[in-house]
Formats: C-alpha cells, sequence, structure tokens
C-alpha cells in the first residue's frame, strides 16, 4: 500500500507533536507524502473561544513552518500545505476567499460546530456530557434536531464548495456508542431519516459544480483515538459515495506522529467490502485545482 495522509494535526493546534517530528515519523514509516491540516483559526472570525484550533496569532507561523519543512524534506518527502477549516453557517466556510488567497496545497471541509436555536454552539463530536447538555439546552432535548442542524450545515458546506476533501462526514456518530456498550445512544443510525440525509450528502459529493473533483476520505481518527469501531464514513455512508462515485482518500486524522498510519487496513477492508476498487493519493494542485492520483486497493 502506497502510505500517505493529508489529515495531520500538530501542535498549531491539538495535536501532541511537531511538524518536523511528524516528518521524520513519516519518513521512518516509508510515507510518500504527507499534508497538514490545523483547525483553521476561528475566534476572530466567530467570536468563539477554542483550544483546539490554530490561535489567530500563530496561524502565520504554522504556514511559515510547513513552507519551511517543504524545502527541508524535499527528495525525501512530499510535504503539503494545508487547512481543515470549519462550516459556521453565516460565520464562515471553506469557500471565503481569503482561504483562497493563501496559496494552500489543499483544503479540508468540515462541520463540528452545530449552532442550537437557544444556547451555546457545541461541537458534535465533543465530550457526551457536553454534547448531550447542549441538546437539552439548545435543542430543547430533542435528538433528532440536532442531527438535523449537523445535516443541514454539511449540505450547506458541500453546495458552497470551496474545499477538496470532505472532512469525517458522520463525524457526529462519534458519542452514539455509550462507555457500557450500548449503541444508538443519540440517534438511530438506520432511522429512515438518517438514511435519507447521507445519501443526500453523497449525492451532492457526486456532483460538484465546475468539473471539480470533490474526495471523501475514510478517516481512521476514531479508531486510532478508542472513540468508534470503525472508520469515518461508515459503510452503509461509505457505499453511497461509491455509488455516486465520489473518489476516496485514506486519513489517519493524526493528532500525534505514532498514529499516521493506524488503522490503514480497516480502512481498506471497508473501501472494498463498499465496493472501491481503488482509492486515490493527493498529488498537489495544477491550474488551481487538486490533482489526484487513483491507487489500486
Amino acid at each position: 500500500m502506497q502510505l500517505s495522509n493529508i489529515h495531520t494535526h500538530t501542535n498549531f493546534c491539538d495535536g501532541t507533536d511537531d511538524v518536523e517530528t511528524f516528518c521524520r515519523v513519516a519518513h521512518e514509516k516509508g510515507f510518500k507524502s504527507l499534508g497538514f491540516s490545523a483547525h483553521a483559526s476561528i475566534r476572530r472570525k466567530t467570536g468563539f473561544k477554542s483550544d483546539w484550533h490554530v490561535s489567530d496569532e500563530e496561524l502565520e507561523e504554522y504556514l511559515d513552518t510547513v513552507r519551511a519543512a517543504q524545502k527541508r524534506w524535499a527528495g525525501r518527502l512530499t510535504v503539503y500545505q494545508g487547512l481543515e477549516i470549519d462550516y459556521i453557517p453565516g460565520l464562515m466556510g471553506p469557500a471565503d476567499r481569503e482561504y483562497r488567497e493563501m496559496g494552500l496545497d489543499f483544503i479540508i471541509g468540515a462541520v463540528h460546530y452545530v449552532l442550537p436555536t437557544k444556547g451555546v454552539p457545541f461541537t458534535v463530536d465533543d465530550k457526551p456530557d457536553i454534547v448531550l447538555k447542549g441538546i437539552k439546552e439548545g435543542f430543547g432535548g430533542d435528538n433528532m434536531a440536532m442531527v438535523e442542524a449537523y445535516m443541514d450545515s454539511m449540505e450547506q458546506m458541500i453546495r458552497a464548495g470551496g474545499f477538496d476533501v470532505l472532512a469525517h462526514p458522520d463525524v457526529i456518530k462519534k458519542n452514539n456508542i455509550a462507555p457500557d456498550g450500548r449503541i444508538d445512544r443519540i440517534f438511530n443510525e438506520t432511522d429512515d431519516y438518517y438514511l435519507n440525509r447521507i445519501k443526500t450528502l453523497a449525492e451532492l459529493m457526486g456532483k460538484p459544480d465546475m468539473g471539480q473533483v470533490l474526495v471523501v476520505e475514510v478517516n481512521t481518527g476514531g479508531l486510532n483515538r478508542g472513540r468508534t469501531k470503525d472508520c469515518y464514513p461508515s459503510l452503509p455512508f461509505l457505499k453511497l459515495f461509491r455509488e455516486q462515485g465520489v473518489p476516496a482518500v485514506i486519513n489517519s486524522d493524526a493528532h500525534s506522529a505514532d498514529h499516521l498510519d493506524g488503522y490503514y487496513s480497516e480502512a481498506q477492508k471497508a473501501l472494498l467490502a463498499a465496493g472501491y476498487t481503488e482509492t486515490v493519493t493527493f498529488e498537489g494542485r495544477q491550474d488551481g485545482k487538486a490533482v489526484w492520483k487513483s491507487v489500486k486497493l
């Protein structure tokens, strides 16, 4: 298997290792390429406080550090510079002009936050007690109202575009398994409403505007951190992407260097089970568009 990863979080945001450590470990593991994707700064644009996004003050340092690594590792490891950008309705998203003007190699589009009808915004993949409290206070205890808000944002982000890779499209399932093993704690993943919503997302991803190729990631981050029992997206969701002809890239969503290739074999098995015969790897940008290389599974 050709090893690569373009979903990587360093200590500039919520990762534990620095850029150089990630590059060194990736090289030792035989990686062909490595892309860095810090969580884009959020406070200036939204007013939200966060300790897991790169700060506005350190954003330029992050970009400079990755640029320096690109030069330092040239000929040994191809290093790409990117951001994981949150879509938050009315506040920020991957399609914002400022991100296009940064000269990034790639952009990962993600939805973490939901904006409740009352109460404070929260992230759907936060600690279970925080998520359940957010549902109670912000959505009147209506779990499916939270799911609907998440799905609405996902649809809006895909329609708006501006990203190359769709991040963990069902990260909302992260807290669906309770510590006691009870499943569907927040919502039923076989519910018709949920299935119809993920089908719509897959259809939108399969029909991007202006000939742009949008890629979904098979993300092993939940497995790496012991929070899920399978990849993002789950198999039924991944099958929908395959039916729509959406290419898939394997990413580890690594927050530490030792997770760089974590559970890649499980990601391969999931792709094959969904009917994929190949995955893609990122090859840079040309004429303003991401270039992808197909690799047989």
